[in-house]
């Protein structure tokens, strides 16, 4: 695989709309509207939590792994948040959330309900979902953490976030409360 090309820089504005998906530019002003100071870097398509690697090392974080979930009549859909070196477990997560048979949803479910593609799965999206049609799980020791990792609903840049300010301003403007989960 070649080298993830990234700019080193990091930004503590929302960028120039020059180039960038209107789902991005959406993300930002967001943001900037709930007062929550983020870090961003840019850098080429990640589309697995391994090329995100080098990505932590300049953010100094751990970026979270995003599963998009369903169950199997295709009627409760998930978002889970865990570390990205945790293995997924799929009958731990089941029994906690008493929801049988437990895959990875659609694409098409993730676009509809999120405005989301493969690889860009983030908590952010979550502002898209304005029927609560998704879920929202998050691991417990995601919460240990200062500070998320996530995408702004795209995978060329990520962003650094406290961790308090998605729960206490993020969540609660977008209408998502979440459900801790133990996973081990």
């Amino acid at each position: 695989m070649p080298d993830l090309y990234i700019d080193p820089t990091l930004y503590t504005k929302r960028p120039n709309s020059d180039g960038r998906l209107r789902k991005e530019i959406k993300v930002y002003d967001l943001l900037e509207h709930l007062t929550i100071p983020f870090i961003r870097i840019d850098h080429g398509v990640t589309a697995t939590i391994e090329s995100c690697l080098e990505v932590e090392k300049i953010l100094e974080i751990e970026i979270c792994k995003n599963l998009f979930l369903c169950n199997a009549q295709k009627t409760r859909f998930y978002l889970l948040m865990i570390p990205g070196n945790k293995k997924f477990k799929t009958a731990d997560l089941s029994r906690q959330i008493q929801s049988a048979r437990l895959s990875f949803a659609s694409h098409e479910y993730m676009e509809e309900f999120l405005d989301i593609t493969p690889g860009s799965v983030s908590v952010l999206g979550l502002m898209n979902d304005g029927n609560n049609r998704v879920q929202l799980l998050i691991d417990r020791e995601v919460l240990n953490q200062e500070y998320i990792g996530c995408h702004p609903c795209i995978n060329t840049s990520s962003l650094k976030i406290k961790v308090e300010d998605l729960l206490n301003k993020f969540l609660p403007a977008v209408c998502h409360e979440p459900v801790i989960v133990d996973l081990i």
